[in-house]
């Protein structure tokens, strides 16, 4: 079997995998301990981030033609690739809490929803909070009115409802007191 044969399959893998992703980061995990790669992997994984280690060469052919494309200057030296296709900035902002603890992770580059960054756009990105975040954080501001605007009304209520602000009334001036040009 020809060696482009073997190859073909994990290109599709590659392919397979990033076709319908969110977001694409390519990490320098050298250096990284059994016990920290281990640990790493288990954090992506309960966060359904796919983890993989893949050849730079396999890389390449998958990103071709893609998105992904502008990847490709940063895959030298070993490179593994955290993909996701829920959330766009779970890996990022996974790799970047795991690489505080262990500095020897490095984030290279990635693509969110189209977009290529270098390290220091995938840094900020990573301090993005999560998409379940976001939207609890805007249900929380549109709610707040609300919530302000029923304890108000209910305090009304309380009290026996809204008192009624009445204007003093006109006085009339005595018919004494009529002025001369009324006459």
């Amino acid at each position: 079997m020809a060696k482009v044969e073997l190859k073909a399959p994990i290109v599709e893998e590659i392919a397979a995998n990033v076709k319908d992703a969110q977001s694409v980061v390519v990490v320098d995990y050298r250096g990284l301990t059994v016990e920290q790669d281990t640990q790493l992997r288990k954090n992506l994984r309960e966060a359904g981030v796919v983890y993989k280690v893949y050849k730079n060469t396999y890389m390449t052919r998958a990103f071709k033609g893609t998105d992904l494309e502008g990847l490709t200057p940063f895959l030298e030296g070993p490179s593994a690739v955290a993909i996701s296709t829920t959330d766009a900035t779970a890996p990022a902002r996974i790799l970047a809490e795991f690489a505080k603890n262990a500095d020897k992770l490095e984030i290279k580059a990635g693509v969110v929803e189209g977009t290529v960054y270098d390290a220091k756009g995938m840094a900020t990105i990573a301090n993005i909070p999560s998409r379940e975040v976001l939207i609890s954080k805007l249900l929380g501001s549109l709610q707040s009115p609300i919530t302000n605007f029923a304890r108000v009304m209910n305090q009304l209520a309380e009290k026996g409802g809204a008192v009624a602000c009445e204007a003093p009334a006109k006085e009339e001036a005595p018919a004494s007191e009529a002025p001369a040009d009324a006459e």
